[in-house]
């Protein structure tokens, strides 16, 4: 089997109320969400774990120090794009993806596919991972004058749950 580009490949879809089975979210529970992978800076998105909180407890007869996998640890952070009218305006319905984030103290769930192009819906059977986060203070990034009109959204990522899709409601 051929290897395949992520480029195009990752779907994002952010939802305000927690799933009734976070491992297995139904269409219906994903069609209520927000697209958000068109309004999400791409180069700087990042929800991944990062490792674990080392427990370096062990028996007083070995020596050394002991070094187990302790809790996971994660880091979340998107940037959203900002989409302005002629006047300078923000745009309501272009915005919908920054309205969600904007606020510090916002929990969403989001989920994300890697595989079939982000445009193609969900479907049953589609494997996902899905991120309970809380949003933090946004931020105004570096390259401020450089690039689009965007802000830095720090995530702070309670859980991670993998899935796979569900038909139904």
């Amino acid at each position: 089997m051929p290897k395949t580009l992520a480029d195009g490949r990752v779907k994002l879809t952010a939802l305000t109320t927690k799933p009734a089975d976070v491992a297995a979210i139904t269409i219906t529970e994903l069609g209520a969400g927000t697209e958000a992978a068109c309004s999400i800076n791409k180069s700087d998105y990042r929800l991944s774990a990062t490792g674990s909180t080392p427990i370096t407890e062990q028996e007083m007869c070995r020596k050394g120090e002991g070094n187990t996998p302790g809790p996971t640890q994660y880091e979340g952070s998107v940037t959203p794009f900002w989409y302005l009218d002629e006047t300078g305006q923000p745009d309501p319905a272009a915005m919908e993806v920054w309205d969600l984030l904007k606020t510090k103290g916002t929990t969403l769930w989001l989920v994300e596919r890697d595989g079939p192009e982000e445009d193609v819906d969900w479907a049953e059977g589609d494997e996902y991972v899905v991120y309970e986060v809380v949003t933090d203070e946004p931020q105004v990034p570096t390259d401020r004058f450089t690039g689009f009109i965007k802000r830095i959204v720090p995530l702070g990522v309670q859980w991670k749950e993998t899935g796979v899709v569900a038909a139904g409601v």
